[in-house]
């Protein structure tokens, strides 16, 4: 999946804005795109491999060396160090943390976005969120209880799985052109009405 360093350049957020404003054509709907590059730090997974090491370690150390107490605890000492450098590394904080945390820490992000961006504040409750978080790789497309009572989540499920893989494939921009075009698509026949006034702005939302 596309990496952090260079999520969506100028032409692609470009080209997904003019699809957001073309989808929102004859709909009463309101389409914010958001990309992550994460949806969490991950920072306990590491702390928790560390406090194994210093729990392991010595124990081999005891049983199959004749190494000195002080020569054990600065070789306990250094074990920590050690996993804790490598745990800097975020590909593998997030390897090391189950992916069921994982979905779950995107979907509540997904869900905490939704809220900060105004889509509960539309008119009708008409807001549809498309969100990607990159590292987890996961997307969702959330929407407000106005578009909920009249579009199955399952509508949703097709959309989602075809642009993950197009963020698979390096080429997440089209995927999303095309996510938001078939979201489009739902809410003009499930949610027609006119958009004469745009109640939120056609752009994507990068968080780096």
């Amino acid at each position: 999946m596309t990496g952090s360093a260079r999520i969506l350049d100028m032409a692609e957020r470009e080209r997904i804005a003019a699809a957001i404003g073309r989808a929102e054509a004859g709909t009463a709907g309101e389409i914010i795109v958001l990309v992550a590059a994460r949806a969490g730090l991950y920072r306990s997974p590491g702390l928790a491999l560390a406090l194994v090491v210093a729990l392991a370690l010595p124990w081999p150390l005891i049983l199959l060396t004749d190494l000195g107490a002080g020569q054990i605890a600065l070789a306990q000492a250094a074990g920590v160090l050690a996993t804790l450098l490598l745990t800097l590394n975020e590909s593998l904080r997030i390897a090391l943390t189950p992916r069921r945390w994982r979905r779950e820490r995107a979907h509540a992000a997904a869900r905490r976005e939704f809220f900060a961006h105004g889509l509960t504040g539309t008119r009708g409750r008409t807001g549809v969120l498309v969100y990607v978080a990159l590292a987890e790789r996961y997307a969702e497309v959330v929407a407000d209880k106005g578009v909920r009572s009249r579009v199955e989540e399952a509508q949703w499920h097709a959309i989602v799985s075809d642009l993950l893989s197009a963020a698979g494939r390096d080429a997440l921009g089209e995927g999303l052109v095309a996510a938001v075009e078939r979201v489009g698509a739902v809410l003009k026949a499930e949610l027609p009405g006119s958009h004469s006034d745009n109640q939120l702005p056609n752009r994507v939302i990068v968080l780096d």
